[in-house]
Parts: C-alpha cells; structure tokens; sequence
C-alpha cells in the first residue's frame, strides 16, 4: 500500500490530478520519442524514465517494457494484476512520506516536465471503435423528436445495449481541430438529396473506455468478468452532422455523419481510480436477459460539463450539466453483449457510452436536445445564438469526481469546428 495519499509535489485541491488518480497518457517533448507518462497535479510522471532505472521491476511488469512504448496498448494487455502492481509503484513513489524519489533531485530533473510544455498523443494504437447508445433520456429524447413520443424508444432498446462500429482511424486527440464536413442532405420536405457542407453540426457528450485484455474469438465475455477487462475511461465528443444523418440513416445507421472526427481526452483514468465513486445506476425494468443481468453498482458519479465558445466571446459559455450515472446501460453489460457473439476485443478497443444526457433540459448532452432540433435557440453572451454549431466554435467538454477534499478529473476535450476545407 502506498506510504501516503499526500504527495510531495504541491497538488492543489481543484486538481483534477492527485494521488488518488494518476491516469496514463502517451506524451512527447521536440525532438524526443512517445512514451508513456502519468499526469500528477502540473506534471508529467515520465514512466519511461522510472522504468530504465527499474522501479517496476516486478515478475508482472519485468521483460515487457510497457512504458517505453508509443501507446498503452501493451500495458493494457497486461491485465489487472499488473494494473495494481504499476499503480501501487507510482503512489509509493510520490507519496510525501517516501524520500526515493522525492530526496532525488537529478532523478526527479529527468522524470517530471511540466504538463503545459508537453505534446500528448492518443493514448492508444485504437483497432476498433464501438459507439453505443446508453442513455434513456437521450434516446427518449431523438426517438420523439423523429417518431412521437408514443414511439419514442424502439423495441428492443429496454432489451439490450444498442450501438454501432464506428470509424477508429479519425479518432483524434484533444486539441486537434476538425473541418466541417461535406455529405448529402435533404432541405425542408424535399426527397431529393443535393451535396452540401452540413448545416446541422453537432456535438455529442460521451465517455469511452478502453478494453485491456480481449477475449478469444468465439470465447464470450461474461458480465461479471467484464470489469477485469476495462483499463480506464477518457471524456469523447462524437462529432455528428445532423442533416447528413437524417438522410442516411436508414436503415443501417450512422455512416458518413460520424466518421468525420471522433476527439477523445489524452488521459485515460484508470477503472481502479474511480472505485469509490461506484454508485446504483438507473433501474432496468424490464430485467435484462440473464447474460446481461450485472451484480453490484456499475454507474459512476462523474460530474460531465460542455462549454461552447464562439470566435465573438471572450470566455466560453457552459451549456449542459450531466453525469455519467444517467447511462441506463452500464460497462460491463455493454463489453459483455457485445462479445455474446463470440466477437473478440483487443487490447486498446475503444467503446463509447453514445450521448449522456440528463433528465433535466440543461442536462442535455447535444444540441439537437439542447435546442429542440433548432426550435429554442441557445443564446449567447455576445448577442449571437446558436441551434448548430458555426465555424470557428470551440466545444469544450470536462468531468471529474468529487471527493473529499480532492477531485478525481479526466482533464478536458477540446476543438474548434472549422470551415470545409477545400
């Protein structure tokens, strides 16, 4: 167990990066290879760098190097044994109490850099994407939007964890900005498609998280197994075109209007950080089929904020207020059905919670809920409103977990929506 919860860096108590959450990200400095790192209070931990002087060398960790590498995915294969080996090491190591590291002043010069000065990178080679569809009031919402509210859940929406494969190569990291996006669309009552940049840019409020050890192919994950499986989660804005997703939608689901750009935040908290903020999530009624039926609280107490920020304002606008605790359907049924099949997952498959959204109107997780599909327009401080999004707005999304006098954060994800290009 680690010496001390107080650190000997100076970590303030809004940080969303104390000792109770040390998440994993791949980073660089100029002229320097990727590798990985952990974010604590301003800092970047430099794992490569206490691992070349053998502070992880434990029988779950030694020969496999999994630090020194371009992307978790080793690390996270390695399951979650050595997950607690790894994370014990580091607390150890910047606990207050514990002088190896902390009366080291030329191993501290090499393994800490300041977190603003360094370039961080997706934390993971991503093989495949998987977006659900999780949160009753969002798919409450939409569902009457587009069909009634007698009609407003689909059938089989109360049975089962409803998603789709999404595009893992544009899925990009924070900071990164996207183009608005060409597709076809439809104006008015027309039936008749014309080719058009969107005009109904959207984002999503979404949480992702990372599979660590897969499954065989044809071997089913089982629900209650499901946990030793999830690394750690990031915040993920699913960018989506509304208009070209109403066109072409049916009957497959999301294609181009997705696979535009998917930003997800660079440090992944890991599942073990987030234990004490477990909390009962949403009643199933009816109860879900035996596979799918998990034991235990499996919502998370994860304040979730966006921002907006046009090119007019000086300071950005926060425009909803959620939690991750309203996903109707929970991790490990969402990792276990998707296996049922026999699928396999690898090590950094990234699954996402789809649209988190509240029951309240400013707890909306996208504007096309925030503005009632364009009818109630979202004012600005500027003057200017908004039903999409315009060029130049920044999208700002944050979440922590409150504590006792510490937060556990996952920082934020950022971009700005940009002209078409070309």
């Amino acid at each position: 167990m680690p010496h001390s919860m107080l650190s000997f860096l100076d970590i303030t108590p809004d940080s969303h990066f104390p000792l109770q959450n040390l998440p994993y990200g791949i980073f660089s400095r100029p002229g320097e290879s990727a590798r990985a790192g952990v974010a604590v209070g301003d800092w970047v931990l430099d794992l490569a760098v206490l691992e070349f002087g053998g502070f992880f060398d434990h029988p779950l960790l030694r020969g496999f190097a999994p630090f020194s590498q371009d992307s978790l995915n080793r690390f996270m294969g390695l399951g979650k044994p050595a997950w607690q080996v790894a994370r014990r090491t580091i607390q150890e190591l910047l606990a207050a109490d514990n002088p190896l590291l902390r009366d080291d002043g030329e191993l501290r010069g090499r393994a800490f850099h300041p977190r603003n000065q360094v370039l961080m990178h997706l934390p993971a080679h991503i093989g495949d994407y998987t977006d659900f569809y999780s949160s009753r009031e969002h798919a409450t919402n939409v569902g009457i939007m587009f069909r009634g509210r007698d009609n407003a859940l689909m059938p089989n929406w109360l049975h089962l964890p409803v998603a789709y494969h999404g595009r893992a190569s544009s899925i990009i990291p924070s900071g990164q900005d996207i183009h608005r996006p060409y597709g076809q669309l439809v104006e008015g009552s027309s039936t008749t498609p014309i080719f058009s940049p969107s005009r109904q840019m959207d984002f999503e409020l979404e949480m992702g998280f990372f599979v660590g050890p897969g499954n065989d192919l044809g071997r089913p994950i089982a629900v209650d197994e499901a946990p030793n499986h999830i690394f750690g989660l990031v915040l993920v804005n699913d960018w989506s075109a509304r208009d070209i997703q109403r066109w072409e939608y049916q009957p497959l689901g999301p294609f181009n209007a997705k696979n535009l750009a998917t930003s997800i935040s660079p440090w992944v908290v890991p599942l073990e950080a987030l234990e004490p903020f477990r909390t009962p999530g949403p009643a199933q009624e009816p109860k879900p089929l035996t596979y799918l039926q998990s034991v235990g609280d499996w919502a998370y107490d994860i304040h979730l904020e966006v921002q907006l920020q046009s090119e007019m304002m000086d300071t950005p606008l926060t425009i909803s207020r959620s939690n991750f605790r309203y996903l109707y359907w929970n991790m490990p049924q969402q990792l276990a059905h998707h296996t049922i099949t026999g699928c396999n997952m690898r090590p950094g498959d990234l699954l996402a919670s789809g649209t988190i959204s509240g029951p309240e109107p400013d707890s909306y997780g996208s504007l096309l809920e925030l503005t009632w599909r364009g009818e109630r327009p979202i004012p600005l401080p500027t003057g200017e409103q908004r039903q999409f999004l315009a060029d130049g707005d920044r999208v700002t999304m944050t979440g922590y977990c409150q504590g006792k006098g510490y937060k556990v954060g996952f920082g934020e994800v950022t971009a700005r929506l940009l002209p078409p290009a070309g």
